[in-house]
């Protein structure tokens, strides 16, 4: 056994491999630093052991990789968002014929949500599908409020807020109209909607 295991390679193996042949004594040093480094939990005389009696499975222990944990990209505080003046519209792009575009925009966006706005349309489908729609550009108009003076103020959607719509009117007045005690109507292809601002208190966008 010890023979087969430590005797050289024939010469022809070895020029063939462009290997120096070893002595038996060299073969048999490197043979037992290398199962000791491949089986450390092994004594050296189960070692010889198993190598005269079977075919020896080398151990392998993989190492245990490190997850990378990702960071999560850090976003501006309400206070930080104030104080860039992220959502101010500067004076001089307060002009409602400025967001006519974005208007006609969000037209064609509720046209392609409720399959073409065809005459035909349930009510409740289009009701259902504007209560989750996005609302920046659309035209509405506050029909009943708690609060008199917001009664038939019309204009576009700037922005809209957890709590309040920004509106822009035709004279090119920027309006904030809370959402709580306010029912907006909104019309389109025809259709004639009404969403009471209660139902979007809970929107953040």
């Amino acid at each position: 056994m010890e023979g087969a295991l430590y005797g050289g390679l024939p010469r022809q193996a070895t020029e063939e491999l462009c290997l120096q042949p070893q002595r038996s004594e060299e073969a048999k040093a490197f043979v037992s630093a290398f199962l000791k480094r491949s089986m450390p939990k092994m004594k050296d005389e189960a070692i010889q052991d198993v190598l005269s009696r079977k075919a020896v499975i080398l151990e392998h222990y993989a190492r245990k990789r490190k997850k990378q944990k990702r960071k999560k990209p850090k976003s501006f505080t309400a206070k930080q968002r104030r104080e860039m003046r992220l959502f101010e519209i500067e004076p001089e792009q307060q002009r409602y014929a400025i967001f006519l575009p974005l208007h006609e925009l969000w037209k064609q966006y509720i046209r392609d949500l409720c399959y073409g706005l065809k005459p035909d349309a349930q009510p409740q489908m289009v009701q259902a599908k504007l209560l989750k729609a996005d609302l920046h550009g659309a035209i509405v108009t506050v029909t009943k409020s708690k609060c008199p003076s917001y009664v038939g103020i019309t204009g576009i959607i700037l922005q809209e807020f957890k709590h309040v719509f920004k509106i822009i009117t035709k004279d090119d007045k920027v309006k904030v109209v809370p959402k709580l005690n306010n029912v907006f109507s909104l019309e389109i292809d025809g259709f004639i909607s009404y969403i009471y601002g209660s139902k979007f208190q809970f929107r953040a966008i």
